[in-house]
């Protein structure tokens, strides 16, 4: 049974779910979809063409699927997608496309803290945990299980990668590889995100081939090139090698060092 407070405004062409709380001052626009069990805790604002998945919960003055601030939007469609399970705390923005047709996602099981933003066309993946009045321009990605800390801003097209770990108040310009840790005022990799990989199950035998690639990349007297060689052609063949050297393969911006 959906419970809506009488002074939410909430158009009548929204599609709201079995079991969705809108709480008091909320607005929801005529192209939003709210799945099931979702919370709107009060003074929330989702609007655009949104959808935000089942058991979902945003909290006040936050403001979902609202116009890209791109000066280059000359119209069209644009949309947000929110996944189930994922916590969006005070004063959260998250930004509609800007081309026809794009999308700006949050994934499922993801935290975002208050004063985040994501900006048009960002790609948020699973169970990435975001601290407070961290800023992604546009079109960023984050892979999923990252962790990035607080007061981080991150350049637009940037990649942050599967189960890293970003420190707090850095500028990060560059991709950040997966699996480390990054952090200083002139960001660098630290060492591999040992604790993180461990939360996350991968085993200690392939926690072990992570930093023997690491040392390669970090530790060696080698360039990146030298070193994703003998990466692939002396480490054993694991998936998470492999996303490790097609993640800089594909690099546009360069990764941080």
């Amino acid at each position: 049974m959906k419970s809506i407070h009488p002074t939410a405004i909430v158009a009548p062409e929204a599609v709201i779910g079995e079991g969705v709380e809108i709480g008091p001052f909320c607005t929801v626009g005529p192209d939003v979809r709210l799945g099931n069990g979702t919370r709107l805790i009060s003074h929330v604002v989702v609007d655009g063409h949104t959808t935000v998945g089942a058991d979902c919960e945003i909290h006040p003055f936050a403001r979902i699927g609202g116009k890209t601030q791109d000066l280059k939007y000359t119209g069209g469609t644009t949309y947000v997608e929110i996944g189930d399970r994922t916590v969006l705390r005070e004063c959260v923005t998250v930004h509609s496309g800007t081309r026809d047709g794009e999308i700006s996602r949050v994934g499922s099981g993801c935290l975002l803290m208050a004063y985040c933003h994501v900006a048009h066309g960002c790609i948020i993946g699973n169970n990435v945990i975001v601290s407070n009045g961290t800023q992604f321009a546009g079109e960023v990605t984050v892979e999923d299980c990252a962790v990035v800390s607080g007061l981080v801003g991150v350049h637009q097209f940037c990649r942050i990668g599967t189960m890293c770990m970003v420190g707090g108040v850095i500028k990060i310009a560059q991709d950040v590889p997966p699996y480390m840790l990054v952090d200083g005022p002139d960001p660098k990799v630290r060492g591999v995100n040992v604790v993180g990989l461990t939360r996350r199950g991968v085993s200690e035998e392939t926690r072990e081939v992570i930093k023997r690639a690491y040392r390669l990349l970090f530790r060696s007297q080698i360039n990146v090139g030298e070193a994703l060689g003998r990466i692939e052609s002396e480490l054993p063949d694991l998936p998470e090698i492999r996303h490790l050297v097609g993640f800089y393969r594909s690099s546009s911006r360069g990764v941080v060092r």
